[in-house]
This record gives C-alpha cells, sequence and structure tokens, in this order.
C-alpha cells in the first residue's frame, strides 16, 4: 500500500473509532478523505481498509460508487444521440453541472441509503472525480448529507486548503468553503 494512501487509512481509523456524537447537524457528520488525484488507483485497490476499519470501530459501512453514474444515465436518456451531437441541450452544460443528472443521481442515493443505512452506518462515496464537469460534489453532498443518520465519508481527490475550508475536486476546478471534517494523510 502506498504509505499515502495507508497514511489516509490510519487517519480515518483513527478518526472513525472515536465514539459518536449523538445530536449532530447532518454537515457536522460528513467526513471528507482527502488524496493525491494519482492515488486514485492505489485508494480505490485499498478501499477495503476503510470497511476493516469501520467495522473494526463498531459501525456498518455502505460504500456507493458514483464512477458510472453518468454513462448509465446517459444511456437511459431517450435523446442520447442528439445529446452528445449537441450537449448544450442538456440544462446546466454551460454551467458545469447537469441539472436532470445532478437531481436523479441525489434521489438514487438518497434511496439506497434509505433501503440499506442505519444511523450505524458509515455511507462511503467514492469516484466523484468521475462528476467533474457534470456535476459539483458540493451539490451530491449537500443532497443526501440529511438522509445519512451514520457519518457520510467522500473519497475525495484533490486539495483541501484549511485556511479557509476550501476543497478544490482534482486541484482543477476553483474550491468552495464547506465544513466538512476534513482527513488527510498525516505526515510522519
Amino acid at each position: 500500500m502506498s504509505s499515502k494512501v495507508a497514511k489516509l487509512v490510519g487517519a480515518y481509523r483513527e478518526h472513525i473509532s472515536v465514539p459518536w456524537a449523538g445530536g449532530l447537524a447532518a454537515i457536522q457528520r460528513v467526513i471528507f478523505a482527502v488524496y493525491d488525484k494519482t492515488d486514485e488507483l492505489r485508494l480505490r485497490a485499498h478501499i477495503d481498509e476503510f470497511r476493516l476499519a469501520t467495522l473494526e470501530a463498531g459501525h456498518e459501512w455502505l460504500l456507493l460508487d458514483v464512477t458510472n453514474a453518468f454513462p448509465e444515465w446517459m444511456a437511459a436518456q431517450e435523446y442520447r444521440d442528439a445529446y452528445f451531437e449537441c450537449p448544450e441541450d442538456l440544462t446546466g452544460y454551460q454551467a458545469g453541472e447537469i441539472t436532470e443528472f445532478v437531481h436523479g443521481l441525489v434521489e438514487r442515493i438518497k434511496a439506497t441509503i434509505a433501503a440499506e443505512a442505519t444511523p450505524n452506518t458509515v455511507v462511503a462515496l467514492m469516484g466523484v472525480g468521475s462528476l467533474f464537469g457534470l456535476a459539483r460534489v458540493s451539490s451530491v453532498v449537500e443532497g443526501i448529507k440529511d438522509a445519512v443518520g451514520g457519518r457520510l465519508v467522500v473519497f475525495f481527490p484533490g486539495e483541501y486548503h484549511p485556511e479557509n475550508h476550501a476543497y478544490r475536486l482534482l486541484d482543477a476546478r476553483d474550491g468552495w468553503n464547506y465544513l466538512a471534517v476534513p482527513l488527510l494523510a498525516k505526515e510522519a
């Protein structure tokens, strides 16, 4: 396991093993596990380390991978061929957030959480880098955070800037200020 991924697993293990406080607002239950975008495959190869840390801490684990969410959504669209010819016809395309896709993704995630999660579940959201240019991670998190009774862990390929609580997806898009708990690979 890469040392950076191992350090992130360690930071996660340390954080998730602390007894959970009750009565927290939804945003206080959101955790961003921030890692370098070049470590995506390494993180995926070791995602079970996060699951094991969760189970060892006495919590349940629900992994939701949104990597293929857009291709699956697009394949189901009646006018998909026309959209490929003229993507500007998709509402929100110009702004970098396809409105109908985001709404459908949020609703699908919320339905899965309602069916499979309990207040003791860590809902892990992986593959958010694939949303770049299609949906804002902040929109997805805002849309689902209230549905999570336990903790929501977002595996986030990008950067975190503590001075203003800003997250930048894939180090490319302008960051946004978000008050989720950041987990970083701690330096030894």
